[in-house]
């Protein structure tokens, strides 16, 4: 018995000193932490939390009528910007594209943010959008006279009205600042 007391002793004494060894593993992170992506954020404060790809946003596409509008958070790139102040962006949607504004002309995006991954909230919807407003988006995207001029007809367009948007962090966006509307009371 009077061995018994200092063996326990040495017993918890050794496996005590155990549990203080230092790991140089790497803590585990969870798929979310690995996409992470970083944001540059303009108009109001949203987050990419259940935005729906491109395909999902087609299929709702898919299912609308003229004039039909849902509300939607989708994640996609940026695939055109507006070359003039980044007024408007063209998004892939599946196999098509859709054109971007920003409500009330409250916020642009940066003019070179093409080929960048954005997160939008706002109204997506279908229009016919007319010849003039056709030749208009052309040149704002800077395509050639021969492009303009080869527009005659008005088109179905894919259209989002966006309130919220998320692009893609990059060095030196280059942002046209929207200026309030100084109307009086």
């Amino acid at each position: 018995m009077k061995y018994f007391l200092p063996l326990i002793f040495i017993t918890l004494t050794i496996s005590g000193c155990r549990g203080t060894e230092e790991t140089d593993e790497m803590p585990a992170v969870n798929e979310e932490q690995l996409e992470e992506v970083a944001y540059l954020s303009y108009g109001e404060n949203i987050t990419d939390y259940k935005a729906m790809d491109e395909k999902d946003l087609a299929a709702i596409y898919a299912n609308l009528e003229l004039k039909d509008s849902v509300d939607v958070k989708v994640r996609t790139s940026i695939i055109e910007v507006c070359a003039m102040k980044g007024c408007w962006i063209e998004i892939a949607v599946g196999e098509e594209n859709a054109r971007v504004t920003f409500k009330d002309y409250d916020f642009f995006l940066p003019k070179n943010s093409q080929g960048k991954e954005v997160v939008l909230l706002g109204k997506a919807y279908k229009s016919k959008t007319s010849v003039e407003n056709l030749k208009h988006f052309a040149m704002d995207g800077g395509k050639s006279k021969e492009e303009i001029d080869a527009i005659t007809e008005p088109e179905i367009t894919l259209n989002i009205v966006a309130s919220g948007a998320l692009v893609e962090s990059f060095e030196n966006p280059d942002v046209f600042e929207a200026t309030p509307d100084k109307t009086s009371d």
